[in-house]
């Protein structure tokens, strides 16, 4: 290994003297080089090089050519200010960037599964061009000829660099040949069609051959229309001579333009039916496809818009997604008639989405169906709500809440309601201000199918409290006793792992209410019995002592800890909460917190004696609190318990 490292380091000497000769750099500095490139190439030869070994050594290596490139051109401008004549170019002007292609060369050899590796070795050599590029994508397509971005990218490079349109069209073609379900070479493919016939139509124009381009301009269609509009502004003295000239030149140019027009329309119509019987399935596909044609001018195209909708409607009238897009293009695309204000064109559009809703309907009566168009509605009701497009309409007095109120009973009374369609019909009446209408809804769908749902629970019981708070602010214990009851019906039912949500807002209402709260902790105590502590994120009984602490002191919160965890499973969080309790009591002072931090690790590790993490807490515990002895004996019961110490012994605390 220190022959080869040496071999390769004596073929740089010619390079280095020339760095040296041309005062770019020093003599300690390429002592500094030799040193780093020395220390990389050890690296490279190990029997296993890691990635980023070789990924580090290209940084160097950048990084060095881009400094030489700075110094080159302050000691050529010395020169230049001097009078003597331009650098020439040397060995080391090229040996920088014939090292970093090696180094990817090595990488790629020794990763070739890698595309992302790939990909930077493609673009180093687009961006330094160094005239190895195709080599290298006949490489990355040979080694992965399923990636579609592996021909895209050589398509690209064609058509973008090299300007030689049949090699990319050949490379597309290629691909679609080898990966012909791949939606994003298909949409790519006519793209770069498309793209094409543009270029031979803007060049066209240029040579003074033609006019007009054919992707949709509306400032040019404004622009005409106004010097349609405002011709007597621009009429000359030989008028009739040059409007029979004008008549000439412009049936040429539209004989001219409808050529590329039908081409375009050609290869677009010949991709569109491969690719659909490549992907018959793929809705995305012909979103995409439909949306290129929209954005081009090509001959016929209303024409072909309606049968790709046609097509469309045949093969997903069954997708929601559809229905949304086809809604979303009816309002983006609704025509105005002459004399409608911008008002009447709003509502307009707004029409014909609900059109395209209703219809959607009857084929996918459905909940999704049915969330997407509530969710349309509240974009129209509520623009700040419902980020979308449709907050024009929130500038204008329409009032779609009956029609929304109108979709939610038709959900209902289809048998589509979900727990989200439920929740939202009853936010929605609360936004409107019927709070009893809501309180009704909410009582409605958490006796039916959905009573089970914690969601709607935390609705009912929020809609309880604002109605018996609504009058007076102070609560009988008539009012205490209902709400109670009301959250006891679903505590016991759901686990707590579920209810969280719940608890949390029973919790926070009864915290004052010590006769109430105490039937919640005895509540408590019998759900987490049968359910068990949690071990991670929310723990109720830590909750609860969380509650305690505040209202009764340390001691009572002593006495709740106690009494979860003598419970069968009472969970690792709950250890957790207790002993970050006792650790601040005794960083403060307190004389049973360092004991009781004690306690509770060794009951905690009795049960969770492989938890790495429980033995480092208990270990810092030790080494800030307590005593070299006693923090060595835990480091000593953790390497001998763990059967797994590498978490133990990487830790900082360790």
């Amino acid at each position: 290994m220190a022959d080869v490292v040496q071999y390769r380091l004596e073929r740089m000497v010619d390079e280095l003297d020339d760095l040296e000769i041309r005062g770019l750099f020093s003599r300690r500095e390429i002592s500094e080089i030799v040193k780093q490139r020395r220390k990389y190439e050890y690296r490279l030869k190990r029997p296993s090089p890691l990635k980023q070994d070789y990924l580090a050594y290209i940084d160097y290596e950048t990084q060095l050519d881009s400094l030489r490139r700075l110094r080159k051109k302050s000691v050529a401008r010395e020169l230049k200010a001097k009078g003597n004549k331009k650098m020439k170019q040397s060995i080391s002007d090229f040996a920088g960037v014939s090292r970093i292609v090696d180094i990817y060369r090595l990488a790629v050899m020794r990763f070739k599964g890698d595309i992302d590796l790939w990909f930077r070795y493609l673009e180093f050599c687009r961006q330094r061009r160094n005239g190895r590029m195709k080599k290298v994508l006949a490489q990355v397509i040979r080694f992965h000829p399923k990636v579609p971005g592996v021909w895209i990218y050589a398509a690209a490079w064609e058509f973008d660099h090299n300007l030689n349109v049949a090699a990319a069209r050949a490379l597309m073609q290629s691909g679609l040949r080898v990966c012909p379900t791949s939606e994003e070479l298909w949409v790519e493919y006519l793209r770069m069609e498309l793209t094409y016939l543009n270029k031979l139509k803007a060049r066209k124009v240029a040579l003074g051959e033609d006019k007009g381009t054919l992707v949709h301009d509306d400032r040019l269609a404004d622009e005409k229309q106004w010097r349609d509009e405002n011709k007597d502004l621009f009429m000359s003295l030989k008028d009739e001579e040059i409007n029979n000239d004008k008549n000439v030149d412009e049936e040429e140019s539209k004989m001219k333009l409808d050529l590329f027009r039908q081409q375009g329309l050609s290869v677009l119509r010949t991709i569109y039916n491969a690719a659909v019987k490549a992907l018959p399935s793929s809705f995305s596909l012909r979103k995409q496809l439909f949306e290129i044609l929209e954005a081009m001018d090509l001959s016929q195209s209303e024409d072909i818009c309606k049968e790709m909708l046609n097509d469309l409607k045949r093969d997903f009238s069954t997708d929601p997604e559809y229905w949304d897009w086809l809604a979303s293009l009816r309002f983006a695309d609704a025509k105005s008639a002459p004399g409608m204000n911008e008002e009447e064109i709003v509502l307009s559009q707004a029409q014909k989405a609900i059109e395209v809703y209703e219809e959607a309907l009857k084929f996918v009566p459905s909940a999704k169906m049915f969330n997407l168009y509530a969710k349309f509605l509240m974009g129209i009701i509520d623009p700040q709500k419902e980020e979308n497009q449709h907050s024009e309409l929130s500038i204008h007095t329409v009032d779609y809440s009956s029609h929304l109120l109108m979709v939610y009973e038709k959900v209902e009374t289809m048998g589509c309601i979900t727990e989200d369609l439920a929740c939202q019909h009853i936010s929605f009446s609360l936004q409107l201000g019927r709070l009893d209408e809501a309180r009704k809804l909410a009582e409605k769908y958490c006796s039916g199918n959905l009573s089970d749902s914690v969601q709607l629970w935390v609705l009912r019981v929020s809609i309880e409290i604002r109605c018996v708070t609504k009058d007076s602010p102070s609560l009988s214990k008539a009012d205490l006793l209902s709400i109670y009851e009301l959250l006891t019906k679903i505590l016991k039912k759901v686990p707590v792992s579920k209810a969280e949500s719940l608890w949390l807002m029973a919790l926070k209402f009864f915290a004052n209410h010590k006769h109430i709260f105490d039937k919640l902790v005895e509540m408590s105590l019998v759900s987490l019995a049968r359910d068990g502590g949690s071990e991670d994120g929310f723990s109720l009984s830590a909750a609860i002592v969380n509650y305690v602490l505040p209202k009764d002191g340390i001691q009572c919160a002593r006495e709740m800890y106690k009494q979860f965890l003598a419970l069968r499973r009472p969970g690792l969080a709950l250890y957790r909460n207790c002993i970050e309790l006792e650790s601040n009591l005794a960083s403060v002072g307190d004389k049973d917190g360092l004991v009781n931090a004690r306690k509770l690790y060794e009951s905690a590790l009795a049960t969770f004696d492989q938890n790495a993490s429980l033995w480092q807490g208990y270990y810092s515990l030790e080494t800030k609190m307590g005593t070299s002895e006693t923090a060595s004996a835990v480091h000593w019961r953790a390497l001998k318990t763990l059967k797994d110490t590498t978490a133990l012994v990487t830790s900082a605390d360790l």
